[in-house]
């Protein structure tokens, strides 16, 4: 069956109780075994405009359509950022509190360009709030299943999380050679786990996820 392409309902319902702005939040990275887990959030006001045509859900998309649509989406947005938690922060602290930490990143980065989060609804894929639980006070943080799919603002947040981690882990490629990054962005493919056989684990791997591959 195919899937409908987000829209901006979810955004005009909060618009529409007096909200100034809505924060769009998705992660990626969160299944990988090396690479950091990545956040990205994108500010919507109700005088965006029109999304960019063929805006979905990162999953849903090739590379190289994400890609194209990147500076589109940044373009479209009042503002963006990636917050990431890396590999050790992830085998020391956790996967859930490294969302939450890697969110609170982003979240500052918003706050640097300008963003008023104060007067924002945060509107997070899921049905669970790692966010404010890692923050000094909380926010109001919606959750909701499936909101990457169904949500433009949260579609954004996931293309350009997608494609700034992508490009994180094609980067490192170079950097430790072999493991195949620039294919596998850092999840567990065969190739990958035959190359942590034989070349051991690097800096980006998050060594407490390598037990079944020593």
């Amino acid at each position: 069956m195919a899937v409908a392409d987000p829209s901006d309902l979810v955004e005009r319902e909060f618009f529409g109780t007096g909200t100034r702005f809505v924060i769009g939040c998705d992660e990626v990275g969160r299944g990988a075994i090396a690479g950091p887990v990545a956040v990205g959030m994108a500010v919507v006001a109700a005088d965006c405009g029109p999304h960019p045509a063929g805006l979905r859900d990162s999953k849903l998309l090739s590379e190289k359509r994400r890609v194209e649509l990147d500076p589109l989406v940044r373009d479209w947005v009042l503002f963006s950022a990636v917050g990431m938690a890396d590999a050790q922060e992830v085998d020391e602290l956790g996967i859930t509190h490294c969302l939450g930490l890697a969110g609170k990143r982003a979240l500052r980065l918003l706050h640097d360009q300008g963003a008023d989060i104060a007067a924002s609804i945060i509107l997070l894929d899921g049905n669970s709030d790692w966010l404010n639980p890692v923050l000094a006070s909380p926010l109001d943080v919606r959750t909701r299943i499936k909101a990457d799919r169904d949500c433009v603002s949260v579609a954004a947040a996931s293309v350009i999380a997608k494609v700034h981690r992508d490009n994180m882990m094609i980067a490192s490629d170079s950097v430790s050679p072999g493991y195949g990054w620039s294919g596998n962005k850092g999840y567990g493919s065969e190739d990958h786990r035959e190359a942590i056989k034989s070349l051991g684990v690097t800096s980006m791997h998050r060594k407490s996820w390598l037990v079944a591959y020593a």
